[in-house]
């Protein structure tokens, strides 16, 4: 499985690619990057997924095109066996599987698309300045998920238990891009933190961090694995 070579259309900082990214690195699978800018409804990237999202995962030798990054991290379960990602009983798969859509849908709705909306796409594609109001709710909401952060680890491992699981992957791929747009206070919160300071140092997470996006730069701290 390791040889079979996997295009992952995708951009720096989607976060759903990078959870994708994440799961095929901690499991030893080789893929090369193809930069894609959905927003520029590319006529080639709209054969591959009308619905003009990434990730889209292909492997053109073996006419296999995936879409959705959780379909995506799911075949990769079935059919791959190293560093399984939703392991453990079916109470511990259940929990994985809350957690992961907690912030495949809650944490991106609230957090991770109005940072994209206001410091992505109104500097690259409207030519439009930020709204001050929602940057500030946005972070104010991202505080109440780190502070949840910092209750499951104040009583766990990991998010979901004892073990690193596809529940880590898809927070740190959501917070990383909320973090590179400058929408994480970490003040507040030392078990966040010493949680993702982990993640940030691991090999499948270093090459995210020295990724840039075009003219938008992250904090200092971003790419800092001690910060």
């Amino acid at each position: 499985m390791a040889h079979v070579m996997w295009h992952l259309y995708q951009f720096p900082i989607c976060p759903f690619s990078r959870k994708v990214r994440l799961l095929l690195s901690e499991k030893g699978i080789g893929y090369e990057l193809v930069r894609e800018n959905p927003w520029e409804h590319r006529e080639e990237f709209q054969m591959l997924n009308p619905a003009l999202r990434t990730p889209v995962l292909t492997n053109p030798e073996r006419g296999i095109v995936l879409i959705d990054s959780r379909a995506i991290c799911e075949y990769f379960e079935e059919t791959v066996d190293k560093s399984p990602m939703i392991n453990g009983p079916a109470t511990n798969r259940a929990e994985i599987r809350r957690l992961v859509a907690l912030f495949d849908e809650n944490f991106f709705a609230s957090v991770t698309s109005p940072l994209l909306e206001e410091r992505m796409k109104k500097r690259l594609i409207y030519r439009q300045p930020p709204d001050g109001k929602i940057l500030r709710e946005t972070i104010r909401l991202a505080n109440d998920y780190l502070d949840y952060v910092d209750f499951l680890i104040d009583h766990r491992p990991w998010l979901a238990g004892s073990t690193m699981s596809l529940a880590d992957l898809a927070a740190a791929a959501q917070i990383s891009v909320a973090d590179y747009l400058g929408g994480i206070d970490w003040s507040q919160h030392e078990q966040a933190r010493g949680w993702y300071s982990v993640f940030k140092s691991r090999p499948s997470f270093r090459p995210l961090l020295t990724e840039r996006m075009d003219v938008i730069q992250p904090p200092t701290h971003y790419g800092d694995v001690n910060a």
